[in-house]
């Protein structure tokens, strides 16, 4: 891994770089970004990079400086070619008090890449027993505060599935813990508003511009029934769901097989739409 931090590559990606008051540790005080990496290059930078920005003001982390942001991402990148990689920014509110007010210091960035390997054609997933608050003062956004994904995701696991499934408040289907959901019901592609508190995922963006599909919000229990159902994510790109928790999928049906076709041409056609 080749990590860089406050202006500084590091030799050793183990170094203790953060204080121990940084806020981003003590109370999860940060904004972050993952980005794929092809043949050396970020995918759909300026995208990943605005949503950084409308995180951090979301949270009330303004005025990131982007160019440094972009400095770390060229040493980064620049250290090792990464044929397949993930880049990871991360903004915190840098030094703080222990607790929930934020100091005065400047905020702390991170930038680390590591090798990739493609991630399989198709998946398992399951419906977990919480559900993602759509009216929280951090719905949608992409902040560090990541515990609730890391105990939903753990369920999946020892259930044999890759991703977690959220239902909102209002019990309609909302998101994955990295992922966003598109489903099939009757011949047409289906996936949640932003209204359901998911996040404005750039791969979502990308293939709703892309493919097309309908955003609606309904019931969790739609979607678990759907003819077809696939996540999309930076690492997942577009990736079937052959069974959701007991049901079966079987093979990825048209649409999810378009999207996908679609996705791995337009991808390769543009580094940065």
């Amino acid at each position: 891994m080749k990590t860089w931090v406050n202006g500084r590559l590091l030799t050793d990606p183990g170094a203790a770089v953060l204080t121990a008051t940084d806020h981003g540790v003590t109370v999860g005080d940060g904004v972050f970004e993952s980005i794929k990496v092809v043949d050396g290059r970020p995918f759909a930078l300026t995208r990943h990079l605005d949503r950084l920005m409308t995180s951090g003001a979301g949270i009330g982390l303004t005025g990131i400086d982007i160019d440094a942001v972009r400095a770390g991402i060229d040493a980064t990148l620049a250290a090792e070619h990464l044929p397949l990689g993930r880049l990871r920014l991360t903004v915190t509110g840098g030094p703080g008090p222990l607790g929930s007010g934020r100091g005065d210091g400047a905020y702390s960035v991170l930038v680390s890449a590591v090798p990739m390997s493609p991630l399989p054609a198709a998946t398992d997933v399951v419906s977990v027993p919480w559900t993602r608050n759509e009216h929280s003062a951090v719905a949608g956004l992409k902040t560090t505060s990541y515990a609730e994904n890391v105990v939903a995701l753990a369920y999946a696991v020892e259930r044999g599935a890759s991703e977690a499934v959220f239902a909102n408040t209002a019990g309609h289907l909302c998101e994955g813990t990295g992922s966003n959901v598109f489903y099939a019901v009757d011949g047409e592609l289906r996936t949640p508003t932003l209204a359901s508190g998911c996040l404005a995922g750039v791969t979502r963006a990308l293939v709703l511009e892309w493919v097309g599909a309908r955003e609606v919000d309904e019931p969790l229990a739609v979607a678990e029934r759907a003819d077809e159902v696939f996540l999309v994510s930076t690492t997942r790109d577009v990736q079937s769901v052959r069974r959701w928790g007991e049901r079966d999928l079987g093979e990825p049906g048209p649409l999810t097989q378009r999207a996908a076709a679609v996705w791995k041409e337009r991808e390769a056609g543009d580094i940065d739409p």
